[in-house]
């Protein structure tokens, strides 16, 4: 052989190796995003001796959780996360086995994340379910919606891994989850167990979403009945028929409160696709392409960046929210295929990285890139590992 005759095939191999190296490079990128901003969660917020998170970093001793129904509560300085911020792990771990790092996340789920969720289960009131904050402080709220985010991710991990005591689990809280529903209002889910005071998207509509994938996960028709009710409940009381988009909760005097987050239509959304997968029947799928087109509008707006480049921007807003809102519209794009909301998501995610990162790889919430929080929430760090491995786990399944 020639030197010319060995040079193209070596040369050919080169390039060979050289494109499938670039090709799986592009592949786990935002994997390894994920990956790289759980790893600056657990090096941030971790307790020392313990499977618990801190709330905030710079731990903030004097922080106040907005977000809960007892003010008392909530002005109670904690040493560890609620079970809100805390359960975001779950998902964030779950995301990243379904994008392919099976056997490392696998471990920390089993060793570390359920471990501490275990901290926050409350078997002392029955039905038992997880409760707002430890199970070793003075007894705490228990709140639906946190249970629901809950058995969402339980029968995910199922599904995975077909291990049954994750089965079990979301099983076990689907009951706390039956508990909280009543005739008042025509039906629905309550927000909080010691203080129902009104119904809530918030439970009610991931509350549809949970019972369709425990359908899915043991084909027990009950649960798809119950689903289907849950989701027909949400759109008769908290629709805005005017854009499809929902609004936040209906007290128990019949008053809609009209705020509108990015949570509450994403899990309608998801509802509504997973209906028609389950169902074939094309009217919820026109409702997924409804709320989607709106939400689109409603929750980017136009951005133009300090280079000239333009593109629709995600508004400011919790950004877990925002992150469980991208659960609806890929639940949607695995159905229609349509990927402009996916790709405007996909060019928010890539700015967010160069913008909204410190030099600790922990995210503030100002989309623009121009603010910098001063502290920084511990959810927020898990729904970025959530959209990055949301991100890896869609072109794991192309």
């Amino acid at each position: 052989m020639n030197k010319a005759n060995r040079i193209f095939p070596l040369l050919f191999l080169f390039l060979s190796v050289a494109c499938a190296t670039k090709s799986v490079h592009e592949e786990n990128t935002d994997r390894l995003r994920a990956q790289q901003t759980l790893d600056s969660l657990y090096k941030y917020y971790s307790v020392e001796g313990s499977n618990l998170l801190r709330e905030t970093y710079p731990l903030d001793s004097a922080h106040t959780a907005t977000y809960l129904a007892s003010a008392e509560q909530a002005n109670v300085p904690n040493a560890y996360s609620y079970l809100w911020p805390y359960s975001g792990t779950f998902s964030a771990i779950n995301v990243l086995i379904a994008a392919g790092d099976t056997v490392y996340n696998k471990k920390v789920l089993d060793n570390r994340v359920l471990p501490g969720l275990e901290e926050y289960l409350d078997t002392k009131r029955q039905p038992a379910a997880y409760a707002s904050y430890i199970n070793s402080a003075t007894e705490s709220d228990r709140f639906y919606d946190d249970n629901v985010w809950l058995g969402i991710d339980f029968t995910d991990i199922y599904m995975q891994t077909k291990q049954q005591s994750y089965l079990d689990k979301a099983k076990m809280i689907w009951k706390f989850i039956e508990s909280g529903t009543d005739d008042k209002l025509g039906g629905g889910i309550y927000w909080c167990e010691q203080k129902k005071s009104g119904k809530n998207t918030c439970s009610n509509a991931p509350g549809a979403v949970y019972a369709l994938k425990l359908f899915e996960a043991t084909n027990d028709s009950s649960y798809f009945y119950q689903g289907k009710k849950l989701y027909e409940w949400t759109k008769k009381n908290l629709q805005d028929t005017e854009d499809y988009l929902y609004f936040d909760n209906i007290n128990m005097e019949g008053k809609v409160d009209k705020a509108k987050y990015p949570y509450n239509s994403g899990q309608m959304l998801q509802a509504s696709a997973l209906l028609y997968k389950l169902t074939k029947n094309k009217d919820y799928l026109t409702d997924a392409q409804n709320i989607a087109k709106s939400g689109y509008n409603y929750f980017f707006t136009d951005f133009k960046t300090s280079d000239g480049e333009e593109f629709r921007l995600l508004k400011k807003s919790d950004v877990w929210f925002i992150a469980v809102m991208f659960r609806g519209y890929i639940e949607l794009y695995n159905l229609d295929k349509n990927d402009v909301y996916i790709n405007a998501f996909r060019k928010n995610l890539e700015y967010a990285w160069t913008h909204m990162r410190d030099e600790k790889g922990l995210f503030s919430t100002d989309w623009t890139g121009e603010k910098k929080d001063d502290k920084k929430w511990l959810l927020t760090q898990a729904a970025f590992v959530e959209f990055y491995g949301r991100l890896a786990e869609i072109k794991n399944t192309k």
